[in-house]
């Protein structure tokens, strides 16, 4: 396959043009590449860095979109399900643009994409990489609430937890191993602007953990960043605040709630499906020269 076959752009408006269809015809496996560009268009190409995004898309045949690539440095490239000819011609394409790529993610359930694309980044440019983390892909079936709720209630965070959601946001990161890359202010200004950040507080309004949720696009939202500073663990907290902001995105009328774990964490695994998530799929990221 011809490098040229990938169409590469930093034009947003672009891409959605040609890729539109294609994404929301598996919209939960698409989710990472929904919710972005969403938010891209929300809050402008510099959302994430200074650096603009690149996007881009692979034609079949018949001039329709059989692949799509989206990365905002510096995360990840994210590519939907590629074979060995189809990311071999991207990772070329990307050498000759110039591009640098910290790493992919992709699908490894039915096609190994992230693996496919690091190992013809490693015979392009000679730089290997590492897997870095292994995820499931969830999907809400029936909520199950916790057999037994901890003290206290749930409720919307508001601008006057901003230091605190700052402080989290960076814990978290940390906690996950990623690197902050995103500024923590904008990070919890972007959220606080749309409702999209829900803390569980004690009887006496002391906040002890958070769940945030993206907001809705084609039909679905995704939870993220649900944190429990270490301290507070094995309470229940994490349970009560994702059931909180899952029970509240089902009776919105959102078609589907999804969210991503690290297969590395039992504990969360199994929280998540003792709730009523049902795995997807599952994905790989990869790490490059770290």
């Amino acid at each position: 396959m011809h490098p040229d076959a990938w169409r590469l752009t930093h034009d947003l408006d672009e891409f959605l043009t040609h890729a539109h269809d294609f994404l929301r015809s598996r919209p939960a496996l698409h989710t990472v590449q929904l919710t972005v560009t969403d938010a891209l268009r929300r809050r402008g190409l510099r959302a994430y860095s200074e650096e603009p995004p690149l996007f881009g898309t692979l034609r079949d045949g018949n001039g329709g979109v059989r692949a799509t690539l989206l990365h905002t440095p510096p995360f990840p490239v994210n590519a939907t399900p590629l074979g060995t000819a189809e990311a071999d011609a991207l990772a070329a394409r990307l050498v000759d643009l110039g591009q640098p790529v910290p790493g992919v993610s992709g699908i490894s359930a039915e096609r190994d994409t992230a693996a496919a694309f690091a190992a013809a980044w490693q015979r392009r440019t000679g730089t290997a990489g590492t897997i870095h983390q292994r995820q499931r892909l969830y999907r809400l079936a029936e909520l199950t609430a916790p057999e037994r709720l901890p003290e206290g209630s749930p409720r919307v965070a508001a601008p006057a937890d901003r230091d605190l959601l700052m402080r989290w946001y960076g814990e978290f990161m940390a906690a996950v191993d990623l690197p902050a890359v995103q500024d923590a202010g904008e990070w919890t200004d972007a959220r606080l602007a749309h409702g999209g950040l829900t803390l569980w507080e004690t009887p006496d309004g002391t906040p002890v953990s958070m769940a945030g949720v993206t907001p809705e696009a084609a039909g679905q939202v995704r939870v993220q960043t649900v944190y429990t500073p270490a301290h507070l663990r094995g309470r229940g907290y994490a349970g009560a605040v994702t059931g909180e902001v899952s029970r509240v995105a089902r009776e919105s009328g959102t078609e589907e709630i999804l969210l991503f774990t690290d297969l590395a964490n039992p504990t969360s695994n199994g929280l998540y499906q003792r709730i009523g998530y049902r795995g997807v799929a599952d994905f790989a990221v990869w790490e490059f020269g770290r």
